[in-house]
C-alpha cells in the first residue's frame, strides 16, 4: 500500500515542488503565476466543471446527506478556528474571522481534484464535483457576511449579503456548472466544436494548477504568527477529515464510496483564497499566508495518512 500511497501523491506534489522551485531560481517568472492561477479558475476548471455536469447523476451525485456530512463538519471547524484565535491567541474579532476562514477552506481544485482521481478513478470524480460546486459560493459567501458582521468598520448587513450574492453570481466555476447542467436537462446535443474546445482546455487543469500553486507558495513566508498557522493548518488537515468521517459514519451512515471521497477531500490543504480573503479585508493576512504554506508542506504527510487509514477502514465499512 505505501508504494501505491506514493504513486497517488508523488506525482501531484512533483509538479507542485516543480512550480516553486521554477520560480524560485526564476526560470518562470512571478508574474506569470496570477496569470496561470487565473487561467485555471476562470477558464480551464469551469470547462472541466461543465463538462462533468453533462452526464451527472443528480440522485448520487448531489446527494444532501454526503454534502451535509462534508460541509457542517466544516462549519464546526471554522467555529473552532475562530474560538482559538480569539481564546488562545487574543486575535480580534476580524482577524478571528479569516483564521476560522483558513480552517475550513479546502484546496479542493488544485489539489484535491488531481489526488482524488488519482487514489479513486473516473467514478470518484462527479462526488468531487458536487463538493466543488457549492464549496466557494457557500464558503466565501459565509465568511465575508462573518467578517462583516465581526469587523468594527463593517458595512450594513444587507450590502454585505449583496455582495455575497453578486459574488456567487458571477462565479466561473458555479457558472460551468450551471452551463453544464441547463445543457444536460435540456438534451441539446453539444456542437463539436465546443465538445473539442471544452476537452482540450480540461486537459490543461491538472498540471497547469498545480504547477501554479507551488509558484504562489514562493509569495509566503514564515513569521511570528507560525504557531497561529499551525493550529489552523492542523484544523484542516487533521480535525475537518476526522469530523466528516464521524459524520458519514454515525450521523448519515453514508456508503464507502462517498465517505472515502469526501474524507479525503477534507483532508486537503488550506486553499489560496483563503490569502485573498484575508487581504480583501486587511486582517491577519500573516496567519492566511503562513496557514496556506505549512498546510501545504505538512499535506504531503497527512494526505497519505488519511489514504492509509481509509484504505484500512475499507474492509470494516460500514462502521458498527
Amino acid at each position: 500500500m505505501n508504494g501505491a500511497i506514493i504513486d497517488i501523491v508523488g506525482p501531484v506534489f512533483l509538479l507542485v515542488a516543480a512550480g516553486y522551485v521554477s520560480v524560485r531560481v526564476k526560470l518562470f517568472p512571478p508574474s506569470g503565476v496570477t496569470g496561470l492561477i487565473t487561467f485555471v479558475n476562470t477558464f480551464a476548471t469551469p470547462c472541466l466543471l461543465f463538462r462533468a455536469m453533462l452526464t451527472v447523476e443528480f440522485g448520487t451525485t448531489f446527494d444532501p446527506a454526503y454534502l451535509a456530512a462534508f460541509y457542517l463538519s466544516a462549519f464546526v471547524v471554522f467555529a473552532a478556528g475562530v474560538a482559538a484565535a480569539r481564546c488562545l491567541f487574543g486575535r480580534r474579532p476580524g482577524e478571528s474571522v479569516v483564521i476560522g476562514f483558513a480552517a475550513y477552506f479546502t484546496n479542493t481544485v488544485l489539489l484535491g481534484l488531481p489526488i482524488i482521481h488519482r487514489a479513486y478513478g473516473d467514478e470518484a470524480l462527479p462526488l468531487i464535483y458536487a463538493i466543488i460546486g457549492l464549496h466557494a459560493p457557500l464558503l466565501m459567501s459565509f465568511g465575508m457576511i462573518a467578517m462583516e458582521l465581526a469587523r468594527r468598520d463593517a458595512e450594513p448587513l444587507g450590502r454585505a449579503l449583496a455582495t455575497a450574492a453578486k459574488r456567487v453570481a458571477t462565479n466561473p466555476l458555479l457558472i460551468g456548472i450551471a452551463l453544464g447542467l441547463a445543457t444536460n436537462l435540456s438534451g441539446v446535443q453539444l456542437p463539436a466544436v465546443i465538445d473539442d474546445a471544452t476537452q482540450m482546455m480540461v486537459l490543461a487543469v491538472m498540471p497547469a494548477a498545480l504547477f501554479g500553486l507551488g509558484g504562489a507558495l514562493n509569495e509566503y513566508k514564515l513569521q511570528d504568527s507560525w504557531g497561529q498557522a499551525v493550529v489552523a493548518a492542523l484544523l484542516k488537515l487533521v480535525v475537518h477529515p476526522l469530523l466528516v468521517l464521524l459524520a458519514a459514519a454515525f450521523v448519515f451512515h453514508l456508503p464507502w464510496e462517498m465517505t472515502r471521497v469526501a474524507v479525503v477531500t477534507a483532508a486537503m490543504p488550506s486553499g489560496l483564497n483563503v490569502y485573498i480573503f484575508s487581504t480583501f479585508y486587511h486582517r491577519a493576512s500573516d496567519v492566511a499566508a503562513n496557514t496556506v504554506l505549512i498546510a501545504t508542506v505538512i499535506a504531503v504527510a497527512t494526505i497519505s495518512v488519511w489514504l492509509v487509514v481509509m484504505e484500512r477502514l475499507s474492509a470494516a465499512w460500514p462502521i458498527a
